[in-house]
């Protein structure tokens, strides 16, 4: 029986059908047999989730097998892209077309349908998540029936746009682009409380600001992008570069490491740090890794963590193969007392119960979940536990 565990290594499962299709209608063959066998179907992108959204003992589909650019339209500001594309290969095709995504996160190995299903996103006060730039999606139902979804249907497209794979197995994604742009980036290290008192400044001066609380050295590494006309053999001071969006956002990630991310209302963000700060300051003095603060645009899509609500996302890590749980569960707490919604494919131990209380559209992405597939073929028990 094959095995599959996830980038960090804390999840793992053994599914009994492990395939790679390559294309809608092998796709639709493997559902038809999971259907014959009754086994739940999940599909594995990079594994950069840490919760087990991708881990299936039925059925386990890889789309690696579907990637690329397969339409742009410069004039429209969108392309179709196959889900399995990776974020980290658009950039040079998009640029190509004269087109860049609006936003990225640091890591850029995930692929597309896991990004957006997850809700995975960047920084920026006024710039939303990977799922709010969706225009249309394309999927094979539980049936087998190949589905397009468009804003002709707007309640269905933003529920679909980040659903944890629960609609179906997304084939291709329609996205909204932005002209190509280039980057000035200013990295530089200030002590926390000057950076505190200067967040304000630093996020309404900036496109993209974030910054990493550095435990050690209670420091703060701050990050700050903005666009600019400038090209790269402009004259820098250290710690400053130039060049087009794509090459700028990602950060090589060497290290291993579990996560644990909240989005927050904006307004309590820096209150909220504070506490979590003070936490790894007496309670967890052990964990070394740093604090990622970041700032992301409120939303409508149903299971977003921004949704209706400007917010600031809070990550904490430790590194993989290292004791997590007690600092996890103890910040856990903390997030949520400052009304805090997980990231989804960031660990949280919240059920469905807690999240249908901070979700006010919980029922009808269900309802619309249940539309596409009334037999529940892409739940697994975590899922279920979740959503139901």
């Amino acid at each position: 029986m094959a095995s599959w565990t996830n980038w960090a290594g804390n999840v793992e499962c053994r599914p009994v059908r492990l395939a790679e299709p390559a294309d809608a209608g092998e796709i639709a063959a493997l559902l038809h047999e999971a259907a014959a066998h009754e086994l739940p179907v999940r599909v594995a992108g990079s594994g950069h989730s840490f919760t087990p959204l991708a881990a299936s003992d039925g059925m386990l589909l890889s789309l690696a097998g579907l990637s690329g650019v397969l339409e742009v339209d410069r004039q429209g500001q969108w392309a179709d892209i196959a889900a399995g594309t990776r974020i980290a290969d658009l950039g040079a095709e998009l640029q190509s077309a004269g087109l860049a995504l609006a936003n990225q996160g640091d890591v850029d190995v995930q692929a597309l349908a896991g990004a957006i299903s997850t809700g995975t996103h960047g920084t920026g006060r006024e710039l939303g998540s990977l799922s709010t730039m969706v225009r249309g999606l394309t999927l094979v139902a539980a049936s087998g029936e190949q589905v397009s979804i468009d804003d002709t249907e707007i309640d269905v497209l933003h529920a679909a746009s980040l659903s944890l794979g629960t609609f179906g197995v997304v084939v291709g994604v329609r996205l909204g682009l932005v002209p190509a742009y280039r980057l000035h980036e200013r990295v530089w290290r200030e002590p926390i409380g000057q950076a505190m008192e200067r967040l304000d400044e630093h996020i309404l001066g900036t496109r993209h600001f974030e910054f990493f609380w550095l435990p050690e050295d209670d420091e703060a590494e701050c990050k700050a992008l903005h666009p600019t006309p400038d090209d790269p053999g402009t004259s820098l001071m250290p710690g400053e570069r130039i060049d087009w969006s794509w090459r700028i956002f990602p950060s090589e990630r060497l290290r291993k490491f579990v996560e644990s991310e909240w989005s927050v209302p904006a307004a309590v963000g820096p209150q909220c740090f504070a506490a979590i700060r003070d936490l790894m300051r007496t309670r967890h003095a052990d964990v070394k890794w740093p604090v990622e603060y970041r700032t992301v645009a409120a939303d409508d899509l149903p299971l977003s963590p921004a949704y209706g609500r400007d917010s600031v996302a809070i990550s904490i890590h430790q590194g993989a193969g290292r004791p997590w749980e007690d600092f996890f569960r103890d910040a856990q707490a903390i997030f949520r007392g400052f009304g805090g919604r997980p990231h989804w494919g960031k660990w949280h131990s919240l059920t469905a119960r807690d999240f249908a209380a901070h979700y006010p559209k919980w029922d009808e992405f269900n309802r619309l979940r249940r539309r596409f597939d009334p037999t529940g073929r892409f739940l697994t028990p975590y899922l279920r536990e979740i959503l139901e």
